[in-house]
Formats: structure tokens, C-alpha cells, sequence
């Protein structure tokens, strides 16, 4: 579960903070993402709302054997660490995300404090399709290390 927790944090991570809340593009991030499956991921949703003075507070709904647990995590998005709440509890998480434009964000995530991964993820044109590419250096907490692509579609 915390294995899953952390490797969502990336992707998360990047789809909020491309959706800066003072203008207009802003609102596209705003609503249900649906990842696609592939081989080794599920899909899942992630529900991304307002909050934080600008920011976002998304919310993950994972799916595993039968039950769903939420992940959460509420940033500014102003580089700051921001905790990642695994049902309604800290999970020693945080990310610092920061926004590149309107359409490129990336993050650090750190577990314990101590940096594990990088995500870098790019809204499409449209504002339909987020592509994030997520970069895990430390096996912390059992996570494959290596590259991984996952794909967002707004519901």
C-alpha cells in the first residue's frame, strides 16, 4: 500500500500544480483524472479541487483488494514541502512541486526527509491529457527504482 502511496505522490504531484488558480487555463485541472491502465499500473481516479491560496488539494481513490484507501495531499504550490496524507494520516511523505508554466510542472518527493524521486509531467494543448514522467532513485519503502510514464485523462 505505501508502495503504491508513493509512486502515486509523483504523479499527483504534477497534475495539481499545472493549474495555477489566476487564470483561465487554471480551471481545466480542476475535476476528476482518470489514469489509464497499462501492465503494471490499475487505473484509478484523482479528484483535484481549489484550495491552499492558489493551490490545490487533490484527492486519489486507490482501489486494492476490494477496499478503497484516499490519498491526499493540500499544497500552494510554491515549492514548499507539502505533507501526503494516506488515509487521513501523515505517511512521512512530502513533495515540493513546482510549477515551470502553464502547461510543465515538476516535484521533488522525499520520504522521511530524505529525497527518493522527481516527476515531471506536461498538460497537453487541450488540457485533456497529462503525461507524467516519474524518476525513482532510492527504493525507499520497497519502490522500484527506475523510469515510469503514466497517462492522465480529464473526465
Amino acid at each position: 500500500m505505501i508502495t503504491t502511496s508513493r509512486s502515486l505522490a509523483c504523479s499527483l504531484a504534477v497534475l495539481g500544480a499545472l493549474v495555477p488558480a489566476r487564470s483561465l487555463h487554471a480551471q481545466i485541472g480542476v475535476g476528476t483524472w482518470v489514469r489509464k491502465a497499462t501492465d503494471s499500473l490499475s487505473t484509478m481516479t484523482m479528484e483535484v479541487e481549489a484550495c491552499c491560496n492558489g493551490g490545490r488539494r487533490l484527492t486519489y481513490h486507490i482501489g486494492m483488494k476490494g477496499t478503497e484507501t484516499l490519498m491526499t495531499v493540500a499544497s500552494p504550490f510554491d515549492g514548499s514541502d507539502a505533507e501526503v496524507l494516506v488515509a487521513g494520516k501523515p505517511s512521512g511523505e512530502t513533495m515540493a512541486i513546482t510549477r515551470v508554466d502553464d502547461h510543465h510542472v515538476s516535484s521533488v518527493e522525499k520520504l522521511n526527509g530524505k529525497p527518493f524521486a522527481t516527476s515531471k509531467g506536461t498538460l497537453s494543448a487541450d488540457g485533456k491529457v497529462l503525461t507524467v514522467v516519474n524518476e525513482v532513485a532510492s527504493s525507499a519503502g520497497g519502490q522500484a527504482v527506475g523510469k515510469s510514464t503514466e497517462t492522465w485523462v480529464r473526465k
